[in-house]
């Protein structure tokens, strides 16, 4: 007869014992097993589910409409592929480099480590505390959420320039920008050893690591692949405004899993969040639509849903930190100021940004991510923590808004030279001509 069925309950019952009679030895067997949290994990799923739909297929169907009919599913597929590529990149090694240590030192503060790529260590009971405020959700929900923006920001990008890219650099250009651009800037905003993390910079959800990243990105594609044939001459107008209607209504409800749900709980932080997702899309969608009615005599479908998706990026980095009403002022002015950057700056300036992602994500991610540190403010209704300080907020915001301006925009352009010098970043005239639906995919989008 063997006592080892016996001796081993026995031992786990005297440890369990020892630990009662300890408090101290209890809080630690309490804080090394923390209890999943079953409603956060629900919210967080669901938030997730909301972000893919935003991008594919809300995203994917704004875009779409915005282009001329010959072009429809090219900007389908470039959206689709991205989203994919990024989701297999985002397992392999862009979780472990953008939410794992990266040592000691300026380095380590930039990126991270490769101590869970490939998810090493993951399994279905570790948790995400570390980044959830104490509050524990499996550790491979937090992994899928963060992998739906990883996945969504090089996606923007493409609208800058459609119609003329081929789809194998939009592919290649996708992998290094991600590897080099998006993951640095996510570990130094968000990582708790990063160094915009450091300095104090209020990012809730991405001002700076999706909107100001991606739109600065696609500026520098723009000015580097050049305008469409006939920019300016011809008639480029969008093919769908209905598909646009209803990709940007899908971005819209998506958003809500975007900002409420970078809570990472399901608490009232996340209402706010949800709260203020509503009323600045409302306040810039209104904005945008006035300053056209004034500047042009009408008011256009295009123009308020272009206001709307201005007001969501603008009110991104600020969602669970600014009360409801400095939401309101915020979306105003991204509303305003992103029409004139659209119809105004562009034309002067004569660049072709297609779907004007700069025009709309980069300087209304800039008006967010600045304005973040005002609206932020307690004294003005908002829920910064500490010894809060205006002045010294909105000075720290300005230097993330920097250090990500000046990250991605060398960034960016080193690797479409990389890119133009192994495929070549654009099509052939007659290929642009005949439409990348065509050229790129051996397929048309309509069939009449």
């Amino acid at each position: 007869m063997t006592f080892r069925p016996l001796l081993l309950p026995a031992l786990g019952a005297l440890g369990i014992g020892f630990a009662a009679l300890n408090p101290a030895l209890a809080q630690d067997a309490a804080a090394a097993a923390p209890t999943v949290n079953k409603g956060d994990t629900a919210w967080m799923l669901v938030s997730t589910i909301l972000v893919i739909l935003m991008t594919i297929p809300g995203l994917a169907l704004f875009y779409g409409g915005l282009v001329r009919t010959k072009n429809m599913l090219s900007v389908l597929m470039q959206v689709f592929a991205v989203f994919s590529l990024v989701g297999i990149l985002w397992v392999t090694y862009g979780y472990s480099l953008a939410f794992t240590s990266g040592g000691e030192g300026l380095l380590g503060s930039i990126i991270g480590g490769f101590d869970k790529a490939f998810l090493a260590g993951v399994t279905t009971d570790s948790t995400a505390d570390t980044f959830t405020k104490g509050v524990a959700i499996p550790e491979f929900t937090f992994i899928a959420f963060q992998l739906t923006f990883a996945a969504i920001t090089p996606a923007l990008i493409v609208g800058a320039f459609a119609e003329r890219i081929k789809f194998s650099a939009v592919m290649l250009f996708t992998g290094l920008w991600v590897t080099f651009v998006y993951l640095p800037i996510a570990h130094m905003v968000w990582f708790s050893e990063g160094y915009l993390f450091g300095l104090g910079a209020l990012d809730f959800a991405g001002g700076t690591v999706v909107h100001i990243n991606s739109g600065v990105a696609g500026l520098i594609g723009a000015l580097l692949i050049g305008k469409r044939i006939g920019y300016g001459r011809d008639l480029l107008a969008p093919h769908s405004l209905t598909l646009t209607f209803v990709g940007a209504c899908m971005l819209w409800v998506g958003w809500f899993g975007f900002n409420a749900g970078s809570n990472l709980e399901a608490t009232g932080g996340a209402a706010l969040a949800l709260l203020n997702t509503i009323v600045a899309p409302c306040a810039a969608g209104l904005a945008w639509m006035t300053v056209e009615a004034l500047a042009k005599g009408k008011a256009s479908l295009l123009g308020i849903a272009s206001g709307a998706v201005a007001g969501l990026v603008a009110i991104t980095p600020a969602a669970g930190l600014s009360g409801p009403m400095g939401a309101i002022v915020l979306g105003l002015v991204a509303g305003a100021v992103c029409y004139f950057a659209v119809t105004g700056v562009k034309n002067a300036l004569g660049y072709d940004d297609a779907l004007d992602v700069f025009g709309i994500h980069g300087v209304g991610g800039i008006i967010g991510a600045i304005g973040t540190g005002i609206v932020a403010a307690p004294s003005l209704g908002g829920y910064g923590v500490g010894e809060y300080a205006i002045g010294g907020q909105v000075v720290t915001q300005v230097i993330a808004t920097v250090v990500t301006l000046v990250w991605t925009g060398i960034g960016s352009l080193v690797l479409f030279k990389i890119v133009d010098a192994i495929v070549g970043l654009r099509v052939t005239h007659d290929q642009e001509r005949e439409g990348l639906d065509l050229a790129d995919h051996g397929e048309r989008a309509y069939n009449y």
